[in-house]
């Protein structure tokens, strides 16, 4: 198993994933103060992010996504570091994953699009210092899995307009997650078992570790089981309508059509 190593750097994945923060490649730039001494050493480097929005229990999953699919990822591609990051001889190697959705568990009653049968998901790469970039240190996100190839989780998604802001910046329309409670691995069928912070947990262990844990989600309640326990969660649970409007208000002030 790999170690990991803790950064205390506030790192967001990128877009079309489910933290806010910074962006990987092209898409964004590494947090000022990283802690460059860490990536030297072997192992995944975690970072933290800020939650797209609330993603911990059921009633969030029913209040803001559209979608709640198992998906299994086929394949990465490499992104370029950028000019920025070459220039200074640190940053980040980001990726983009094809995953292949292979079973919609629940959706959202009068969701605007359909669930994707595909998605080009952009994930955590890699960091690079000392302006070598062969020399490198895998990344991650804390309480994230890093969507790594062979493995399978269940995620959910919601649909995102383009979004133009008052400073005239343009996001693209994209399929994004909820934040580090929307992303669960389901290796074996089973929830919890599988790929998390670029190691490989047991799901036995993970919810024997999770009985500690205060802040009990879908992933902590249900470990162990497979998807039919989240769809029942799903369907019990009560959406907070008063926050699905303010959402849907504050999505029709910032989208762009």
């Amino acid at each position: 198993m790999r170690t990991r190593t803790r950064i205390a750097a506030a790192i967001g994945v990128i877009a079309a994933a489910s933290v806010t923060g910074i962006a990987v490649a092209a898409i964004a730039t590494p947090a000022t103060g990283l802690d460059t001494q860490a990536a030297t050493e072997p192992g995944v480097m975690l970072g933290h992010g800020s939650d797209h929005l609330p993603s911990v229990t059921a009633a969030d999953w029913v209040t803001y996504a559209d979608h709640v699919v198992v998906v299994e990822a086929l394949s990465e591609e490499v992104l370029a570091p950028t000019a920025e990051d070459l220039e200074r001889g640190e940053g980040i190697i980001g990726r983009t994953v094809a995953l292949s959705i292979e079973e919609v568990l629940w959706s959202r009653e009068g969701a605007a699009v359909a669930a994707p049968a595909t998605w080009e998901y952009s994930g955590l790469g890699w960091h690079f210092d000392e302006g070598d970039v062969t020399d490198t240190v895998e990344m991650a996100l804390h309480d994230l899995p890093r969507v790594e190839v062979g493995h399978r989780y269940v995620m959910a998604i919601r649909w995102e307009k383009a979004v133009c802001d008052e400073d005239g910046e343009y996001t693209r329309a994209q399929w994004r997650g909820l934040g580090e409670g929307s992303e669960i691995p389901y290796d074996d069928d089973t929830i919890g078992n599988g790929e998390s912070e670029g190691t490989v947990q047991d799901a036995a262990a993970f919810a024997a570790d999770a009985e500690e844990e205060a802040d009990q989600g879908v992933e902590e309640l249900l470990a162990g089981q497979d998807a039919d326990a989240i769809v029942t969660a799903l369907n019990s649970a009560v959406p907070d309508t008063a926050a699905q409007t303010e959402l849907a208000a504050f999505d029709a002030e910032t989208s762009c059509v």
